[in-house]
């Protein structure tokens, strides 16, 4: 009797939406004209924007063998006669776009055309036509493609992203397992979303709008009509719709597209530095007044704007042009948004024994590079430790001296500190993230050199810092780490409160 009175009084999940509707265009949610408005306002949204959305066939350059039915040989002398006779099929690539020039200008994602031999597009009048590429960011995983029809074709608009609210009404438009012109409809589950593996300049708008393969490259769109983002990623166990999307922001959109239209590519500023966020941590430890900054970890090219302008390991930049810097992140987003070969303005501060003197440099900005790492370079192995001394365990970590073949083994030569050996997997410091918040912070070849300000030239110094910490404390460890994409040790910041 209980269960079926909270069910006959429970609203439905119509009502549920009616009820929130009606406060926005002051209707009454249980009439009928309620219900209508809502569908209505989908379907004309739908039929503004879904003239400019189009389905994209990428052909791949590479082929793949059709050995559909075919049994393989096992004799070695068949097997390379077998190769040559097995047919070969192209591979395709299948994905959305929205017109955003009437003249054809196309953005989709770069994932879709990338390495493509021929682009085509279809319209949603029917019309084929193969594209050419403009230029491709993968930064941002976008790319802007051109048509030519011989005629004006329909267009959207690009919105204001940064306007977008967590809970309002988006359309999700595109082709699907290449079911064209599908249009499905959820809400801003989050903005500014950050996912594993993304770049600094994709923060995304989360939507649970269904996005499915096939999706990638086609308009996020608000009630208004306007896209407010590009469909890049979902979230999935599966490989399909899961309820969790990610949609490039409009802003961060056209600020590429304008790019590649006028260069092919996206020229963003670059200060020449690796950096880390001051969090709470180094602002406890360095007695800052607020965690905000981003501290110099590596000078990547001493030629580089930050090199020739002086910026040192260790330094904390506080502004950029004038502007406040909260972290890293920010940081990078400022200087990419800046001109190459633009002089600025930096204030850092440098530490100076137990101060910090404040300075200020002008940079000369140079270009961006696109890092990549070579298809055939070998991901970094790091051997098994053969520690000659007794280890020791502070904060769940195994530590140990750095001998010559350890040296050797982890490309730390002329190096002094305290190597990580193993991290106890249930110790909290297990749970400590990177800065991109996707691997664990410290691992094993670890070069700890600093603990809260005092050097570390052994295993011994950094036992006697270590084990005077308690529950509670901050902690900020200075880690040598060899980089194999600068074939040298990097320095990195790693903060957390002991557990």
């Amino acid at each position: 009797m209980f269960k079926k009175s909270l069910v006959a009084i429970a609203p439905t999940p119509i009502l549920i939406i009616l009820t929130a509707l009606s406060s926005i265009v002051g209707i009454t949610a249980q009439t009928p004209s309620s219900a209508s408005l809502l569908s209505d306002s989908f379907a004309e949204v739908a039929k503004k924007v879904e003239p400019a959305v189009v389905s994209i066939d990428a052909k791949s350059k590479t082929a793949e063998n059709n050995a559909r039915g075919s049994a393989v040989p096992t004799d070695p002398d068949e097997i390379l006669d077998f190769l040559r006779r097995q047919s070969r099929r192209p591979t395709f690539a299948v994905g959305s776009g929205f017109i955003v020039e009437k003249s054809g200008y196309i953005l989709t994602n770069a994932h879709v055309v990338k390495d493509a031999a021929k682009i085509t597009v279809r319209l949603e009048s029917g019309g084929e036509f193969v594209a050419k590429v403009v230029g491709l960011d993968d930064e941002t995983d976008l790319a802007v493609l051109k048509i030519e029809t011989g005629k004006e074709l329909p267009t959207v608009n690009l919105g204001n992203s940064d306007g977008a609210r967590v809970g309002e009404w988006v359309l999700a438009i595109g082709s699907p397992f290449g079911l064209a012109r599908t249009v499905t409809a959820g809400i801003v589950s989050q903005t500014n979303r950050d996912t594993p593996g993304n770049s600094v300049f994709q923060r995304f708008i989360q939507t649970d709008a269904a996005i499915n393969r096939g999706n990638s490259g086609g308009p996020l769109v608000n009630m208004k009509g306007e896209v407010i983002g590009v469909n890049s990623q979902i979230a999935t166990s599966t490989g399909d719709y899961n309820g969790v999307g990610f949609a490039l922001p409009s802003n961060e959109a056209k600020y590429v597209y304008d790019h590649l239209i006028q260069h092919g590519r996206v020229r963003r500023g670059y200060l020449g530095v690796a950096l880390e966020s001051v969090r709470a941590e180094f602002a406890k430890v360095y007695s800052l007044p607020e965690a905000k900054g981003a501290i110099v970890t590596d000078v990547r090219d001493m030629s580089s704007g930050a090199g020739v302008a002086g910026l040192k390991a260790g330094d904390i930049i506080t502004t950029f042009k004038g502007q406040k810097v909260a972290d890293a992140a920010d940081l990078i987003a400022k200087v990419a948004a800046t001109s190459p070969n633009e002089t600025v303005a930096v204030d850092y501060l440098r530490e100076n024994s137990t101060t910090f003197e404040r300075r200020t440099a002008q940079v000369k900005l140079g270009e961006r590079p696109i890092a990549r790492r070579a298809a055939d370079e070998p991901e970094p192995v790091k051997l098994p430790i053969d520690a000659k001394k007794e280890d020791s365990k502070p904060f769940g970590l195994t530590v140990s001296d750095l001998t010559a073949t350890l040296a050797a083994t982890y490309k730390l030569e002329g190096q002094k500190g305290a190597l990580v050996k193993e991290i106890n997997p249930d110790s909290f410091i297990a749970e400590v993230k990177s800065a991109n918040g996707v691997s664990a912070a410290l691992g094993a070849g670890d070069l700890i050199q600093r603990i809260n300000r005092v050097s570390v030239l052994d295993t011994k110094a950094f036992l006697e810092v270590a084990r005077k910490l308690q529950k509670g404390d901050a902690v900020v460890l200075h880690v040598l780490t060899y980089d194999p994409e600068k074939s040298r040790p990097a320095m990195r910041v790693v903060q957390f409160t002991v557990q």
